[in-house]
């Protein structure tokens, strides 16, 4: 973009000073939920209330002791629980304020790039086509803008904008907060920002970052009303019961609530928004901004990965490698002491005129950084002409002009750069002479260089044509760019296919270096098979098909065409992530199950259109948030299981005492003292557990998966089950043995507790023995083990706790037992793991892909 004239931009301190005195460049937002409506929101849980409940039925009982104990212990899972919800609104906040729009201003006489929120009155803002109007801005300077005001007009055709010193300061000159840029370039100054700008002051606000319900969020919603209905009239039955055998109303009520409390899952939408929240977060910590939570569960089914070639799977850092005419060529990398010959002079010269003199495109900063370094000192350096008009690339020509007027000179100098062929149309070059560049253009994009043509006219009448072949160009010669692949890209795209997961190159590059790049990215074999944009567009949707089985490589695509690709995908079942960048990308990137755009480069449009931002812009980044979608999605599975595992003992010893005569094993304090193990368990060690060792070997899960399926239930059933009749088994034989039903309640509820540490040990890891990953891993697994055993050690030694739980202390024997028995059910575990593990290599092997 060209430097505005006049204006450097505020320093860094005079912007300081003015985001002191305004505020930051917002509109007023919803208020978030402060810390006393988070508390409100948690206290009027069901679980909570059933609780207040039990705590009334024991003081109609008598039992005011019981009844304060209990309440106090109400009072320390809130505690926790609020704890745990506050650090996900935390989450979510940093989140939204990591997705606001970013503006491009001049600082101390630099470029910056800067969160939209720091812009004051007075910046000097640069805009390209793609850009969200950060603030109310004046235009300084304009080349083919048109500008989207729908969101405050509702009028959907673009405006035309100028710059005030073509059509002095009025509403063709400013550009308002919120609109989009969809076509052209600018520089403006600031001259308001949020509430006072146009779209503060009628009120508009953003919408906050997770708001949408996901899949796997009305899912679980429907599994929690249908278990919470069931456990209900289960919990009433269990009443009616009670009284109808014992003729005790108020026990009765007592035990329904006991009931109640041990089936009703809230913890299930707790845990998920939990789990998607940090997840959300962790991203945000590797420089992925999730913008869509439910991009997140699909991540780990990912099966294609469409990418561009510019900044993803290269290093985005252009250089100009070689210079090349008919007369002679120069290799910029290895000049030696050689200058560049006078004959290449005039290349240079055009290819610089045809860019913006303050670039932000890497291929134009690096042509105006060669053309300062290697025409330094000569009469090819023209700082002082006017640019008249400029024509910008466009779908139907991938070459862009500017017209220029030098002060000695009355009529137009031309300057064009663009793709080869496109030069050589627009020269109207013979048949020979054009073979001839061609075959220069294929040795120069075999060895991966990136070929611009550039091409010069002179135009002397007053008024200029309505498009660039209206110009009678003469040929001048090709640049050959030069773009390094990341190191760290084969090794990505090789754990890729590892995975399971094809990597593919959408790029708009010259076949030979889409294929050049694409083998030093792995990504293509010696013998990779591309497909261009020309033939592409030849194809019906049948042979389309057929050519996407085995094309990695795709080039010369025009941005319509990454629609129809990504479609093309989605038909053959295939879960699409899809980079972009442009403006011309969001409807691909819309269309994709996972839009992926680039933070750094890309536009704002592309951003909102977007799922994902990867505000570092490489292809590692991606190979790391499906890294993290893997191991988010099978955790929460495991969090799941335990769940599931966990709450069939409890219900069984609440119903099963009742219906067989013996006295209450589970009481509302041993509930709640199991809510203190199993929330914890289920939102910090789960939710924190690495991801297991072969998760990246092993190929993307079905994605038509759901969380909850016959797999998770069996295996939670089966763990539980077996745990349900070595504790009935364990209560039958020490009140059997001793007569004494209170050291049989604490001999099992001991053994219980223990053997749900046990439970959460096994089911960390799926695939390997739980003696084989150890405890270090997972610190917060350690830090609640450590929590829960002196929690036990002051139910049974402090005399007041011990006669709420209705405990009385255990011999030697009983403590051996229930260590036995904590042991004997983490063996049980693990067989049920190992069974569930064999069965499944079984089916694979069975069911060939």
């Amino acid at each position: 973009m060209d430097k505005p004239q006049g204006t450097e931009g505020l320093t860094a301190a005079q912007a300081a000073e003015r985001l002191q005195k305004d505020g930051p460049n917002a509109l007023p937002a919803a208020r978030p939920l402060g810390a006393a409506g988070l508390l409100i929101e948690v206290v009027v849980e069901p679980m909570f209330l059933l609780l207040v409940g039990c705590g009334v039925i024991y003081l109609l009982l008598g039992d005011r002791n019981e009844a304060l104990m209990l309440l106090a212990f109400v009072g320390i899972v809130i505690g926790m629980t609020f704890f745990q919800r506050r650090r996900t609104e935390s989450s979510l906040r940093a989140l939204s304020d990591l997705s606001s729009p970013r503006a491009l201003v001049i600082r101390d006489g630099n470029q910056e790039r800067i969160a939209g929120r720091e812009l004051v009155v007075g910046d000097l803002v640069l805009l390209a086509e793609g850009d969200r109007v950060p603030a109310d801005m004046e235009l300084l300077s304009a080349s083919n803008l048109t500008a989207d005001e729908s969101l405050l007009t509702g009028e959907s055709v673009p405006v035309v904008k100028y710059g005030c010193s073509e059509d002095g300061v009025g509403p063709a000159s400013l550009v308002y907060s919120g609109t989009l840029i969809t076509q052209g370039t600018a520089s403006g100054l600031v001259v308001a920002t949020g509430p006072r700008s146009a779209l503060g002051r009628i009120g508009a606000s953003l919408v906050t970052l997770g708001s949408e319900l996901t899949p796997i969020q009305l899912q679980t919603r429907r599994v929690v009303k249908q278990v919470t209905i069931g456990g209900l009239a289960l919990a009433a039955g269990l009443a009616l019961a009670y009284w109808w055998l014992r003729g005790e109303g108020l026990q009765g009520l007592l035990a329904g609530l006991t009931l109640a409390m041990a089936v009703l899952p809230e913890e299930l939408p707790v845990i998920l928004t939990l789990f998607l929240g940090l997840g959300a977060w962790r991203l945000a910590r590797e420089n992925i901004l999730a913008r869509s939570i439910p991009a997140i569960e699909l991540l780990g089914a990912t099966t294609v990965l469409c990418v561009d070639k510019t900044g993803t799977l290269t290093a985005n850092s252009m250089v100009v490698a070689r210079i090349w005419s008919q007369e002679t060529s120069y290799d910029c990398r290895y000049p030696g002491a050689a200058a560049l010959p006078e004959l290449l002079h005039g290349v240079l010269e055009y290819a610089v005129l045809a860019s913006h003199r303050r670039a932000f495109d890497p291929m134009e900063s690096a042509i105006v950084r060669t053309g300062a370094s290697l025409l330094a000192n000569t009469e090819h350096l023209h700082a002082d002409w006017q640019l008249v008009d400029d024509y910008p690339l466009s779908r139907q020509m991938l070459a862009m002009s500017r017209v220029w007027q030098s002060p000695d000179r009355s009529g137009f100098l031309v300057a064009a750069k663009g793709a080869p062929e496109a030069i050589i149309d627009l020269c109207h070059l013979p048949p020979a002479r054009a073979a001839a560049i061609a075959t220069e253009v294929q040795a120069m994009a075999d060895s991966g260089l990136r070929v611009i043509g550039i091409a010069r006219a002179i135009f002397a009448a007053p008024h200029l044509p309505d498009n660039q072949h209206g110009f009678d160009f003469e040929f001048l010669g090709l640049l050959g760019m030069h773009d390094p692949v990341r190191p760290e890209v084969p090794d990505a795209v090789a754990q890729c296919h590892a995975a399971g997961m094809r990597v593919v190159m959408i790029t708009g590059d010259h076949p030979a270096t889409a294929s050049a790049i694409a083998r030093q990215a792995g990504i293509a074999g010696m013998a990779d098979k591309r497909l261009s944009g020309n033939d592409l567009a030849m194809l019906d949707d049948t042979a389309l098909q057929e050519r996407l089985a085995d094309t990695d490589v795709f080039c010369r695509i025009a941005p319509e065409q990454k629609l129809r690709l990504v479609l093309a995908f989605r038909r053959r079942g295939d879960i699409v992530a899809m980079t972009g960048d442009g403006v011309n990308d969001a409807p691909a990137l819309k269309a994709a199950h996972i839009g992926v755009a680039m933070g750094a480069r890309g536009t704002d449009v592309a951003r909102e259109a977007a799922a994902l931002v990867l505000l570092k812009d490489d292809f590692s980044s991606l190979l790391l948030a499906v890294r993290h979608g893997r191991c988010l999605f099978a955790n929460l599975r495991k969090a799941i299981v335990f769940i599931v595992a966990v709450h069939v003992p409890i219900v069984g010893l609440s119903i099963l005492p009742v219906l067989l005569g013996w006295p209450m094993l589970l009481m509302p304090v041993h509930i709640l003292f199991l809510q203190m193990v199993i929330d914890p368990a289920c939102s910090i060690v789960f939710e924190a557990e690495p991801i297991e060792a072969g998760a990246m070997l092993s190929k993307p899960r079905r994605p038509d998966m759901h969380l909850f399926d016959r797999d998770l239930l069996v295996r939670g059933l089966l763990q539980g089950i077996g745990l349900l009749l070595m504790l009935l088994g364990v209560f039958a034989y020490v009140r059997w043995s001793l007569q004494s039903d209170d050291v049989a309640r604490t001999t099992t509820f001991l053994a219980l507790v223990l053997s749900n540490l046990g439970l959460i040990h096994v089911n960390r890891q799926w695939t390997q023995p739980s003696w084989r990953s150890g405890v270090r891993s997972n610190q917060a697994f350690i830090w609640i083990s450590m929590a829960t055993l002196l929690l036990l050690l002051l139910a049974l030694g402090v005399p007041a706790l011990r006669d709420l739980f209705g405990f009385a202390l255990p011999g030697m024997a009983q403590l051996v037992m229930c260590c036995l028995v904590a042991m004997l059910a983490t063996l049980w575990f693990e067989c049920v793991k190992w069974a569930l593990a064999r069965e499944r290599r079984r089916s694979t092997v069975a069911v060939p892909d």
